[in-house]
């Protein structure tokens, strides 16, 4: 399978407190703290993102059930969408590495307009 590896020292796996996840790269928003849940996988995981066009997807050829995710702004890699395999019935579960950044609520996010 081609899923994203992992190198270890995963900052967000254990990390819950309110704010917004953002691209790395971009620094647009994709994932509010609210849609963040606990599991098993050294990887952050989110059941929904911020807006309608925060990702892009396309799918993952080694597996039906997988989608290769993208920033909606700039194309940066992400990781992957798994498909009804979130923490309710037919809910997807989103996870990646080190692709994202944290912006704690309160300190506003610099990449959440449109250009």
């Amino acid at each position: 399978m081609s899923f994203c590896s992992f190198f270890g020292g995963e900052v967000f796996q254990n990390h819950f407190e309110p704010g917004v996840y953002v691209c790395a790269k971009c620094g647009y928003e994709l994932f509010s703290s609210r849609s963040k849940y606990a599991h098993s996988s050294p990887w952050p995981a989110f059941t929904e993102t911020i807006h309608a066009d925060s990702v892009a997807k396309r799918p993952e050829r080694n597996s039906p059930t997988a989608l290769k995710v993208s920033c909606g702004r700039c194309g940066n890699g992400l990781g992957h969408e798994f498909l009804n395999d979130g923490p309710k019935p037919g809910q997807s579960r989103f996870i990646f590495s080190s692709s994202l950044k944290f912006i704690p609520k309160g300190k506003g996010t610099s990449g959440s307009q449109k250009p």
